[in-house]
């Protein structure tokens, strides 16, 4: 067992697991932000208006979930970014889930589950930086 726990010692590294970590968080909110960029921001505009936010505060979602994430993927001020990234996700867990943080989904675990998930890897990501396979590192 030893040996096969040098072996992984060997091949896997922090700097592997940074990577993996930077492209899952930035390629998977890629997918939210084309999203909203190819339908529009209205219902997000709906929503900030509706806690008293200006509405103008609603573009901030295609910079936190398209320009950072790009910046994330390629490692590029990764810290700022993933701080940027986590205070976008609370932002949107208070805007569309302050009501139900604590409530359950129907197949299992919390409803703001994902947005939860996402803003604590950008937190981690934060902490950790970039690691070695990056343009921070170039």
């Amino acid at each position: 067992m030893r040996t096969f726990e040098n072996f992984l010692g060997r091949v896997l590294s922090d700097n592997l697991g940074k990577l993996i970590l930077r492209l899952t968080l930035g390629i998977l909110m890629l997918f939210h932000g084309y999203n909203k960029y190819v339908t529009g921001i209205n219902g997000i505009q709906g929503l900030v208006s509706k806690n008293g936010f200006p509405e103008f505060l609603a573009y901030g979602v295609y910079v936190g979930e398209i320009i950072v994430p790009i910046l994330i993927i390629i490692g590029l001020y990764t810290r700022i970014s993933s701080f940027i990234f986590a205070f976008t996700m609370g932002f949107a867990i208070y805007l569309a889930h302050s009501s139900h943080i604590f409530d359950l989904g129907r197949s299992g675990g919390l409803v703001i589950e994902t947005p939860l998930l996402f803003m604590l890897g950008a937190i981690a990501l934060m902490c950790l930086g970039a690691g070695r396979y990056s343009v921070d590192q170039k």
